[in-house]
């Protein structure tokens, strides 16, 4: 195992996940217990130097700002709500730049990939990005090939979807960076079965993971293709094979609501992420979503978010959140 220490720098973004930094954290200290002796040596950062508050209303003091002369071998930038206000942070770009010019490996935790994003700084790379962001990150930078993967591991770039995959992340990196024999100990500590690879994907309702009904999944597929032209359920139904009032108990059985509902959510959804991670506008992401009168978009948004499109157009704690409707597989709470 080699003896020397590697230094890494985390960003805080204001309104970052805590669970980020702790799980990006944990297995560098527990990695250090087990090898008795420094391996890894780590600084909380913030832009200004100042503390900063996380999404769960903690604040979080930190160690230095980006304008320290520290040396780092990799730098992760950890945020959460309100990205896309943060990612026009020129001082953190440019520093961020002048790091990965000297060679600093690069990673974002969660929305931290924005900041990198913003910067340049992950163009023709692969991004893991979370199914919540997934369609305002592909908009607003068309030449990362954006992924929903767990995460990513490229030559000096790691990107990482966000929540419990951070752990994955940073264990995967620790295999690489030190060796394998210390990342399944540190995972055996920290009560981790197995590392998932960062080829797997992330499973929702959204994309129809998890529904063993076949016709209901190609049917959300057929859907997910065609939010901006939304089909007519007949025709939905006709490419799976069923009639429409088969297809209506087909969801009614897997998800507890109509195709026609569940559509409409899927597109409600798209235009919520849009509006909240985009500049786009407000006329533009209704047309995208599949509503040809901005009018009866507005009407329907106002209904179902309480608030116009306009007036949503960050994606903060306390902004609207969307919860798609239906049944889901029984969880392990609800199983044991």
């Amino acid at each position: 195992m080699a003896s020397q220490i590697r230094r890494i720098g985390f960003l805080l973004q204001p309104q970052f996940t805590n669970l980020g930094l702790a799980l990006a954290v944990e297995p560098l200290s527990v990695g250090n217990w087990l090898s008795q002796h420094p391996v890894f040596s780590w600084a909380v950062l913030s832009a200004d130097g100042q503390p900063v508050q996380a999404s769960n209303g903690m604040t979080i003091p930190v160690d230095g700002s980006i304008s320290s002369d520290d040396e780092f071998n990799a730098v992760f930038v950890i945020a959460s709500f309100e990205s896309k206000k943060h990612a026009h942070n020129a001082r953190a770009k440019n520093w961020l730049r002048r790091l990965a010019r000297f060679g600093v490996e690069l990673g974002g935790i969660e929305t931290g990939s924005e900041l990198l994003a913003a910067a340049g700084l992950l163009d023709g790379h692969s991004v893991a990005v979370h199914w919540e962001n997934f369609d305002g990150f592909q908009e607003l930078y068309p030449e990362i090939r954006a992924t929903k993967q767990l995460y990513t591991i490229e030559p000096g770039r790691l990107t990482c979807a966000g929540a419990t995959a951070v752990l994955d992340m940073m264990l995967t990196w620790i295999g690489h960076t030190v060796g394998p024999e210390l990342a399944r100990d540190v995972g055996e500590q920290l009560l981790k079965e197995s590392i998932r690879a960062p080829s797997r994907g992330q499973e929702t309702i959204i994309d129809g993971a998890g529904i063993a009904n076949q016709p209901v999944r190609k049917a959300i597929e057929f859907m997910q293709r065609a939010l901006d032209e939304p089909l007519a359920c007949d025709e939905i139904a006709e490419r799976v094979g069923l009639s429409r009032r088969q297809l209506e108990r087909h969801f009614q059985q897997q998800l507890g609501v109509s195709p026609l509902k569940h559509y409409m959510s899927l597109r409600l959804a798209k235009a919520h992420q849009l509006l909240q991670q985009t500049d786009l506008p407000v006329t533009e992401i209704a047309i995208t979503s599949g509503f040809g009168s901005p009018e009866h978009f507005s009407r329907l948004y106002r209904k179902t978010f309480g608030q116009s499109p306009s007036t949503d157009r960050l994606q903060a704690i306390d902004a609207p959140v969307m919860r798609l409707k239906g049944k889901r597989k029984p969880s392990q709470f609800e199983t044991s």
